[in-house]
C-alpha cells in the first residue's frame, strides 16, 4: 500500500530476463559517439571560426551543395541515433550504420574522382590508389566499430536475443 501511495516504486510486468549488454556492443556505440564528435571538434580546430562560417557559406551557395551538406548533417545524426540504439539491442541499428558507413564511402570515392558535383566534399590525392588508400585510412575507425557489431559471437547473439 504505501508503495502505490509514493508512487516511486512499481513492480515490473516484465517476467523475461534481458541480457546484458556485451562490452564489445557498449564499446562500438560508445566509438561511434566519440569518433563523430571528435571529427566535429577537429573540423571546428582547423578551420576556426571564420572558416567554419566560410565552409557553411559555401555549402549553402547552390541546391546541390546546400543538399549534400543537409544529408552529411542527417547521416551525423542518424549514427548517432544508431549508436544510441544500438545499446538497446536493436538490430536494424547495426545494418543502418553500416548503409551510412556505405553511402558515405561510395560518395566520397566518387566525389574525389570527380564523378560528384562538390568537390568541396572529397578527398584530395593525385592518383586513384592515393585517393583510395586516404578514404581507408579515413573510414578505418568505422570499419573497426563494424567489426565489434558483425564478427563476434557475443553481439550476433546479442542482437538475435533481442
Amino acid at each position: 500500500m504505501e508503495d502505490d501511495a509514493l508512487g516511486f516504486f512499481k513492480k515490473s510486468s516484465i517476467s523475461h530476463a534481458r541480457l546484458n549488454v556485451p562490452a564489445l556492443v557498449q564499446v562500438a556505440a560508445l566509438a561511434i559517439i566519440m569518433i563523430r564528435c571528435l571529427d566535429l571538434l577537429m573540423i571546428f580546430n582547423t578551420l576556426g571560426l571564420r572558416g567554419t562560417s566560410e565552409f557553411i557559406h559555401r555549402s549553402v551557395q547552390t541546391w546541390n551543395l546546400t543538399l549534400v551538406f543537409l544529408a552529411s548533417l542527417v547521416m551525423l545524426f542518424i549514427e548517432i541515433y544508431c549508436a544510441f540504439s544500438l545499446v538497446k539491442g536493436r538490430n536494424w541499428a547495426r545494418w543502418i550504420y553500416l548503409l551510412t558507413q556505405i553511402i558515405a564511402s561510395v560518395y566520397l570515392w566518387a566525389a574525389s574522382l570527380g564523378y560528384g558535383y562538390p568537390e568541396l566534399f572529397s578527398i584530395a590525392g593525385e592518383s586513384k590508389r592515393e585517393i583510395l588508400h586516404t578514404l581507408v585510412m579515413q573510414k578505418l575507425p568505422d570499419m573497426l566499430v563494424l567489426l565489434l557489431l558483425f564478427v563476434p559471437a557475443s553481439s550476433r547473439r546479442f542482437f538475435r536475443l533481442q
